[in-house]
């Protein structure tokens, strides 16, 4: 248990300096917008990050997923739907945070249990963060994961998303 507080506070941290970042970037109440966003300033998180493509269908794609989430989903993630990476339930939980996201503008932040991948003990802390490039309409979701939970023989309870 006491491993399980350090690593969501650890990932409470992260979703600080990423929400910290992100807030820094808005300008008279605009939202940033992907141009607005430098990699390099996020260096330590970028291997969970994941930029989300509002599609015009209403539909949303992962147009980047850092490479420390190979290992949440046990393959590559770019490129593909929600209906190409989750169950359907899961899908759907996605499906309602991210249009909550897109309609109101404003960050989403969350645990998801990761039991529609066989792995009930562990759960995703999530936080997703809206992009415009006008500036008002959300066209991209800025996502943060960190994945708590029995690592085996780590000890800390949290590894990369």
């Amino acid at each position: 248990m006491v491993a399980q507080l350090g690593a969501s506070a650890t990932a409470a941290r992260a979703h600080e300096e990423l929400f910290a970042y992100w807030a820094s970037l808005r300008r008279a109440g605009r939202l940033p917008g992907r141009a607005d966003i430098r990699p390099e300033d996020l260096k330590r998180l970028l291997p969970t990050v994941s930029l989300i493509d509002v599609l015009p269908d209403g539909d949303y794609r992962l147009r980047l997923a850092g490479t420390g989430l190979y290992s949440v989903y046990g393959r590559e993630i770019t490129g593909r739907r929600l209906e190409d990476v989750y169950n359907s339930q899961a899908a759907e939980y996605w499906r309602k945070e991210l249009d909550t996201v897109v309609r109101e503008g404003r960050p989403g932040v969350g645990v998801h249990s990761m039991s529609w991948r066989g792995a009930s003990h562990m759960s995703i802390l999530w936080l997703r963060l809206p992009l415009a490039s006008n500036g008002k309409d959300v066209d991209m979701i800025l996502g943060y994961d960190a994945v708590v939970g029995a690592q085996g023989d780590n000890g800390s309870g949290i590894r990369a998303a």
